[in-house]
């Protein structure tokens, strides 16, 4: 994290020109959204192609089969979608972050982190380049999954951090020990979705129709994962109550946390119902995706603790 000085717009460094004039924090946060989204996007259309079984839809890579383009077939076109998903997802960080580098106001560290997004997005590319020709090897698969994941949380906080600068947002001083827990719930979010990642890893949805070996047994992953979701919740519940008895004080934390416990609750019910269920691609698909936001809000939340827990940015 940079000194307030070096946050605030007046005090920021002066920002290198890359081509035309410079940006404002509002025009760059188009680009950071914009990057932020595609990410998501490309979260939930690897699901639908492990979940639909269309993970080997394109037998060969670069190449759809013998063409460039798929030639025929559902799964093929799943396949071939995701990966055009995923190179203009590429475009949009390669775009995010050379537009960090000539926004006005903006820290080093965004740039940086920026700089990240766009390397491990286009990380992906080899990643699931392996991924198929090793034939959806879980770990790779899982591997696949997570990067997205940690993609998405740090395009998150690039745009937590543009939207409370363009905002000129005055964060109130919480207790560091509250804001320290804010670390910790990113954790606890962290293992949630990895334990998840795991318990999808042993289950029934391998990505394809063919005998795909399966990481460890169904019901040990998912009762590791219903162990960390119980972690995840009681640190969860403990922010929430503190937030909710000064919910006057800190509103925006609060709305933020009442955001986190719906999705919390709603994830819960649609964990609970698959599972009972027989785990229906479907159903599977809308947790995973819901899994990708609660994993999103969860990473808001603990931004704005720590960053609440530092100089509150200078008020309009």
């Amino acid at each position: 994290m940079t000194s307030h000085s070096e946050t605030t717009i007046a005090g920021a460094p002066a920002r290198r020109r890359l081509w035309g004039s410079e940006l404002t924090l509002a025009e760059f946060s188009r680009f950071a959204f914009a990057s932020l989204a595609w990410i998501y996007l490309v979260v939930t259309t690897g699901a639908i192609v492990r979940l639909t079984g269309s993970g080997l839809g394109c037998d060969h890579w670069p190449r759809c089969g013998s063409q460039p383009f798929p030639e025929r077939g559902g799964h093929a076109f799943i396949e071939f979608g995701n990966r055009m998903i995923g190179a203009v997802t590429i475009v949009f960080t390669l775009l995010a972050w050379l537009a960090s580098r000539r926004t006005n106001g903006l820290p080093r560290w965004v740039e940086r982190i920026a700089l990240v997004v766009f390397v491990g997005s286009a990380a992906q590319i080899p990643l699931g380049g392996l991924t198929v020709i090793l034939k959806l090897h879980p770990l790779l698969v899982m591997t696949h999954f997570l990067l997205a994941l940690a993609m998405l949380a740090l395009a998150v906080v690039i745009v937590v951090e543009t939207r409370l600068l363009e905002r000129r947002v005055a964060l109130p001083a919480i207790p560091r020990e509250l804001g320290l827990l804010g670390a910790v719930l990113m954790a606890a979010g962290l293992a949630l979705v990895t334990s998840g990642a795991f318990a999808t890893a042993a289950g029934p949805h391998a990505g394809d129709s063919s005998d795909i070996h399966r990481l460890g047994t169904p019901v040990v992953s998912v009762n590791v994962h219903a162990g960390v979701t119980a972690v995840f919740s009681c640190t969860f519940l403990f922010v929430l109550g503190y937030l909710a008895a000064r919910r006057a004080r800190t509103p925006l934390l609060f709305r933020v946390a009442a955001v986190l416990l719906g999705v919390l609750l709603l994830q819960a019910g649609l964990g609970e119902t698959q599972y009972r269920t027989g785990l229906p691609w479907w159903l599977v698909l809308v947790h995973v995706s819901l899994a990708a936001v609660l994993w999103g809000v969860t990473v808001v939340l603990g931004t704005l603790l720590l960053r609440s827990t530092a100089e509150p940015a200078a008020p309009t």
